[in-house]
């Protein structure tokens, strides 16, 4: 048989293996070896090596722990929950401010069980809309993949050969424009109906504007200015991203100390989750990388290229069916094995029609983001029901689908637009 056809038969054995539900790193592992010997031989067990120590030598990498660390600490610190209460305070006037404020908070902090917990309890207690709320929660939540820092896209760089900082100026504007188009939607909705999200009762609001002033300023000033310098100073080119992610985690716990919520057993927790978290990340890039060596090797990636450009559909046709493909994969598996497996198999392909790489890891990102909030599998709608369990999953469903939809007008926004995701890149760092 020859090596292209083994390759075939090593992506098929993946597939079922996955949605078997087998581990995936050791999936990769094996698969790797027993097909990788089959292929070639006794090399196998050196490409191993070689591609474990040179993933975990990209010093790149050593940002997961660090962006992972710092969020884990204002998080379980209740910071951001602060945060939230003071743009909600802010905010009291306007029908749907709970909406804008989760929003604000959500484009800081991204998916922060803290936050979801936070704008859940608000939301029910001025009695907000539940479908409204719930999809805006779970909306707000899916951009934690693609605002900066992203784990994803710190993972999803050295995969596809892109600077994460890149990355990071690219996912920045899609990311902002999303978050607008999920808080004007909401707004527009209130504005015509104030009952999905009438303004905060006189019991929850502070007693006067000096009270809501030193509360915005002493929840947001700190955390912001904590962001700005750790991703400022990376986007900006005045540290790296390493050193950055560095930075944060000083920080973090600098607030955390200083807000006098440090404890000896939040520390503790938020290291061992870090630990937790970090090594099934880094562990699964170790073996997606071995995977993609082995799989690259037999010559199956440059078959599947020539077969489907010889199809002579037009770039655009087969960009779409890619991204399908991938919005289909994002109903059963998370982002990890999509990022590390399926993206450099058609990675050749993308290099080929002439897209541009940036652009297509942000439309990849963004693609993530809607699958996750597509019924019937929708993972937010169970990372939701777990923190409200008083919402029917229906009623989550319902909401989700409203911003899905947005979701999708967002992704068809970048992807006819290529400056979205290009030109704060090419402003930042074209020579």
């Amino acid at each position: 048989m020859s090596p292209e056809a083994i390759g075939g038969w090593m992506l098929g054995a993946l597939l079922v293996t996955i949605f078997i539900g087998f581990p995936i790193a050791f999936t990769l592992i094996i698969l790797g070896l027993v097909f990788g010997y089959w292929g070639f031989g006794d090399t196998v067990f050196n490409l191993l090596i070689y591609q474990v120590f040179g993933s975990m030598k990209d010093q790149t990498l050593a940002q997961v722990p660090l962006f992972i660390f710092m969020g884990l600490l204002l998080e379980r610190a209740g910071l951001m929950e602060r945060l939230f209460r003071a743009v909600e305070f802010a905010l009291w006037r306007l029908n749907g401010s709970l909406y804008l404020s989760s929003m604000f908070v959500a484009v800081l902090f991204g998916a922060a069980s803290g936050i979801v917990g936070a704008s859940v309890k608000a939301m029910d207690k001025s009695k907000y809309d539940v479908q409204m709320s719930a999809g805006i929660i779970a909306a707000g939540g899916t951009l934690g993949i693609l605002i900066p820092p992203s784990v994803m896209l710190v993972v999803m760089g050295p995969v596809i050969g892109v600077p994460v900082t890149d990355l990071y100026a690219g996912a920045l504007i899609p990311g902002v424009m999303l978050a607008a188009i999920y808080a004007a939607y909401a707004l527009i909705r209130c504005y015509i109906n104030p009952a999905l999200g009438p303004a905060l009762p006189p019991e929850e609001r502070a007693l006067s504007g000096s009270a809501i002033f030193w509360e915005f300023l002493k929840g947001m000033v700190p955390i912001t200015v904590l962001l700005l310098c750790s991703l400022g100073a990376i986007l900006a080119g005045f540290a790296t991203p390493t050193e950055g992610a560095a930075l944060g985690a000083l920080g973090s716990l600098a607030l955390v100390i200083v807000y006098r919520k440090f404890t000896w057993s939040l520390l503790y927790n938020a290291m061992m989750k870090t630990l937790e978290v970090s090594t099934m990340i880094l562990f699964l890039v170790a073996a997606s990388n071995f995977f993609g060596g082995v799989f690259s090797r037999l010559g199956t990636p440059e078959v599947m290229t020539k077969a489907l450009l010889g199809l002579d559909l037009p770039p655009m046709v087969l960009l779409l069916i890619i991204m399908a493909v991938i919005f289909l994969l994002a109903w059963p598996l998370e982002w990890v094995p999509i990022v590390l497996i399926f993206v450099p198999i058609i990675l050749p392909l993308v290099k080929q029609l002439g897209f541009d790489i940036t652009w297509f890891a942000i439309l990849v990102a963004v693609n993530l983001q809607t699958a996750w909030l597509s019924p019937p599998v929708a993972l937010s709608a169970y990372f939701l029901k777990g923190v409200a369990p008083q919402w029917a999953l229906s009623d989550i469903y319902k909401g989700m689908m409203q911003f899905m939809v947005l979701q999708v007008v967002g992704l068809m926004l970048v992807m006819l637009f290529p400056q979205l995701a290009l030109w704060l890149p090419r402003l930042l760092y074209s020579s």
